[in-house]
């Protein structure tokens, strides 16, 4: 009996050292919290090569060496290698976003994913050295770069704009000229050894960020402020350890223009292959506006850059294009002709008119919000339709603004009115008509009636931009005044593969006879 407890004894000792030795060496892996997450896994198996192509480049690239921490220590720096990084969600619309330069131009692709195919290394990598590097990548189509560096110092004292952050009621009044940023030459600095002083860009501005038709490209302005120093320059009251994104907004009370630079700022984190979503700065002195909430959802952290008190370095910064660059802002004035499909018809089906990439980020501001995003379930009612009719109401917008927005709709009242009086009597089905006042209502609340709607109706204004989050087969039906025949909630239902259907006025006035006849017609489409 005793020999039988002593093997047992043995054999219990054996397995409990065993697992302390795994669980030392599990520990001991460089990021070994990212092996286990499946945060940052797509939808598609097959993707598993780009996942792995890019925690490779993150831990080759961006992992502090022995030189970097005698930088940091010289400098006196406050570290925040400990601070929280937000995982990736798990999208069904994701697809690699590994560069290829077999992109063809001008496809959907090009346009809308990763174009950015042509590498343009600017200030090269230094093997086994402390230096830094700085590199943007070029699409043809787009006409625009995403850059990035490692070892950068911001300098918020030459950068000349309004602190931002306040309270709108604190700026009234404030120009917007007070409030976006001009660079004084070194607000932006490599660490380049034997450069000390040198701008680091010159003829590569015209050639890969070109102004085109922006009248101010202030992304433009701080990439030509970058200069290289020595180490006896780059100092640093605080160094950031994560990936930083640096982003210059104009519109930013806007909700189109602001899902232009949430695009932007999304596909500048794919390209450049960051595991984990990074923190914002942005290099502007807007006041706080409600959209704000919806950045701090979609990525780690936000700051602006004038509330630093000093130089802050980054271990790595990533430089986002200005919304107007990307394609939801310049298929307003150029032909882009794709469809919307699913991203599993195209993992099996390619097809350079087609793109998932809208869905994709529609699915990402859901999954940010706290919303599901299973391709296999229904965020649907299962009783019946939402009809969800977004209005237009006054509301302060920016410091400039009188509180006033300016109607498209004269009679909108009463076309609510008459609707409300439609869904009550419906005889074929349940059908709950949503008053979407959205300027008083959470960016939460608005994206939970977005996805909940079966229908979604409205005159032509920025709020109907939320049907880049809407989920598959909700309807598009919108009411364009005379003098707003635009096309950018037809081109985004279009790109997302929605059905969309346009009431268009001889005025401003919309009969409401016309209005639910339309209506009606298409909840028959839906089985109603």
């Amino acid at each position: 009996m005793d020999r039988t407890h002593s093997k047992l004894f043995k054999i219990v000792l054996s397995l409990f050292a065993l697992n302390c030795l795994s669980l030392s060496v599990y520990f001991s892996l460089p990021y070994h919290h990212q092996n286990h997450s499946d945060h940052h896994r797509p939808s598609l198996n097959n993707n598993l090569p780009s996942l792995l192509d890019s925690r490779h480049h993150f831990l080759t690239e961006n992992r502090p060496t022995q030189k970097d921490n005698h930088l940091q220590n010289k400098n006196n720096s406050n570290f925040s290698n400990n601070h929280y990084l937000k995982p990736w969600p798990i999208l069904p619309s994701y697809l690699p976003w590994t560069r290829n330069r077999k992109v063809s131009f001008r496809s959907c692709e090009a346009y809308f994913g990763n174009g950015f195919n042509r590498r343009i290394d600017i200030l090269p990598a230094n093997p086994g050295g402390s230096s830094g590097w700085f590199r943007c990548f070029f699409s043809e189509t787009l006409r625009s770069s995403i850059c990035e560096g490692r070892n950068v110092r911001m300098v918020p004292e030459r950068i000349h704009m309004s602190k931002g952050g306040e309270a709108i009621e604190e700026v009234m009044r404030r120009t917007e000229e007070e409030e976006l940023p001009e660079f004084q030459n070194g607000a932006f600095e490599v660490l380049g050894v034997g450069r000390n002083g040198k701008n680091l860009v010159g003829d590569f501005l015209d050639t890969s960020v070109p102004g085109g038709e922006i009248t101010r490209n202030t992304m433009r302005g701080l990439i030509g402020s970058i200069r290289a120093v020595d180490n006896e320059e780059f100092e640093c009251d605080q160094w950031i350890e994560e990936p930083t994104l640096l982003v210059i907004r104009f519109e930013y009370a806007n909700l189109f223009h602001t899902v232009t630079d949430w695009y932007s700022a999304y596909v500048s984190s794919r390209v450049t292959e960051l595991p984990y979503r990074p923190h914002v700065i942005f290099v502007d002195g807007h006041c706080r506006a409600p959209l704000d909430e919806t950045w701090r959802a979609l990525f780690s952290s936000v700051r602006y850059a004038k509330n630093f008190t000093g130089p802050v370095c980054f271990r790595h910064v990533v430089l986002s294009p200005l919304g107007y660059e990307t394609a939801l802002f310049k298929g307003l004035s150029e032909d882009i002709d794709c469809e919307g499909a699913s991203a599993h018809d195209l993992w099996q089906n390619p097809n350079d008119r087609k793109t998932a990439r809208l869905s994709e980020v529609g699915e990402m501001i859901r999954a940010a919000s706290g919303f599901s995003v299973n391709r296999h379930g229904s965020e649907k009612p299962v009783s019946g339709h939402n009809v969800l009719f977004v209005r237009r109401e006054d509301y302060l917008a920016h410091p400039r603004h009188h509180g006033k927005v300016e109607s498209r709709l004269s009679n909108e009242g009463e076309v609510f009115d008459s609707l409300q009086s439609w869904a009550s009597n419906h005889a074929r089905c349940n059908v709950n008509l949503v008053n979407g006042f959205f300027a008083h209502m959470s960016m939460k609340e608005q994206i939970r009636a977005v996805q909940e709607a079966s229908v979604i109706i409205g005159a032509h204004g920025a709020g109907l931009t939320h049907i880049i989050s809407a989920t598959p087969k909700t309807v598009i039906l919108e009411i364009i005044s005379s003098q707003f025949r635009r096309p950018h909630f037809r081109l985004i239902a279009q790109w997302k593969g929605l059905e969309y259907h346009a009431i268009n006025l001889g005025g401003s006035y919309a009969s409401p006879a016309v209005v639910i006849d339309r209506l009606d017609r298409i909840m028959k489409s839906l089985g109603c």
